[in-house]
C-alpha cells in the first residue's frame, strides 16, 4: 500500500513522485498535492479532476476546476457554479455557489450570488441564517464573521456569538488567544474579547511559545510575552538592535 502522504508534486507541476522516481506513468497539464482518501486534483486537456495513487480517474466526471479533499469532500467548479463532491465524483448538494472553500472542523465557508458568505454543515446545509460580508475558517470551533458595517467578530459552530465584541480587523483564535485591532491599532485578545494589554501595535503574530513578535507604531519591532512587555528589542525606528531586555 502506497502511503499518500510521503508523495510530492514533482518540480515541473506534472505528475507526483515517490521517493524521487514518478509515481505513474501518466502526465498532466498540472497536479495539486494528494489528500486523504488518497486523491489529487489534476488539470488535463479535456477538464480538472481527481486521481488516485496510479494516477487514474477517481471518477468519470470532468470539471472546470478542482481542489483538494477535506473531511471527505472537495470543492470544484462546474459551468453552473462552485460546489463539493465527494470522493466518488457525486454532488454533495444540489446548491451552487459564487465561491466555496475548505472544510475544517465539519463547517465550510461558502459565499453565495449576492455576495454574501455563510457556513455549511458536511451534508452542505446552512449551519445558521444569518448572512455575513465576510466569514472565515473554524478553528477550534470557532470563526471570524464580518458585519455589512465592516466589524468583525467571532462565531461558535451554531453560529452563536461568542463574547459580542466587534473589532476593525480580527483573526481566528490560536492556543487561546486571537490577533485583534480597534481604532488604535492591534493587539491580542482571549476568549472573552478582552485585549490582554493596553499597548496597541502597527502589526502583531500569534503567540509561539508565550511570545509573539509585533511591529510598533512607530516602526520599531519587538517581542512580547502575553502581557504586553517586550522581551526583546529586534529593531528600533532608528536603527536595528539585538538587546535583550533584562540583560
Amino acid at each position: 500500500m502506497i502511503d499518500w502522504t510521503r508523495t510530492t508534486v514533482s518540480e515541473d507541476g506534472t505528475h507526483h513522485r515517490l521517493d524521487g522516481a514518478p509515481l505513474y506513468h501518466a502526465r498532466f497539464v498540472a497536479v495539486l498535492k494528494f489528500h486523504a482518501p488518497g486523491l489529487a486534483p489534476v488539470v488535463g486537456l479535456d477538464g480538472a479532476w481527481h486521481i488516485d495513487l496510479t494516477g487514474c480517474p477517481a471518477y468519470a466526471r470532468r470539471f472546470v476546476r478542482t481542489f483538494g479533499f477535506y473531511e471527505g469532500r472537495a470543492a470544484v467548479v462546474s459551468a453552473d457554479g462552485w460546489h463539493h463532491v465527494t470522493p466518488d465524483g457525486d454532488d454533495l448538494s444540489v446548491a451552487r455557489h459564487d465561491w466555496c472553500g475548505n472544510f475544517q472542523g465539519g463547517l465550510c465557508a461558502v459565499r453565495d450570488p449576492d455576495g454574501a458568505y455563510y457556513h455549511v454543515d458536511l451534508g452542505g446545509h446552512p449551519r445558521y441564517p444569518e448572512r455575513w460580508r465576510y466569514a472565515g475558517d473554524y478553528r477550534d470551533g470557532m470563526a471570524v464573521v464580518q458585519h455589512d458595517d465592516g466589524r468583525s467578530t467571532h462565531i461558535d459552530s451554531a453560529g452563536r456569538a461568542v463574547h459580542r465584541q466587534w473589532f476593525l480587523d480580527l483573526d481566528v483564535f490560536h492556543k487561546g488567544f486571537a490577533r485583534a485591532q480597534d481604532g488604535s491599532g492591534w493587539m491580542h485578545i482571549d476568549r472573552r474579547g478582552v485585549p490582554l494589554y493596553e499597548r496597541r501595535f502597527a502589526s502583531v503574530e500569534p503567540f509561539y511559545n508565550g511570545q509573539a513578535r509585533v511591529e510598533r507604531l512607530d516602526g520599531g519591532r519587538e517581542v512580547i510575552d502575553e502581557t504586553g512587555t517586550c522581551r526583546v528589542l529586534l529593531c528600533s525606528p532608528r536603527g536595528c538592535s539585538t538587546s535583550r531586555i533584562g540583560s
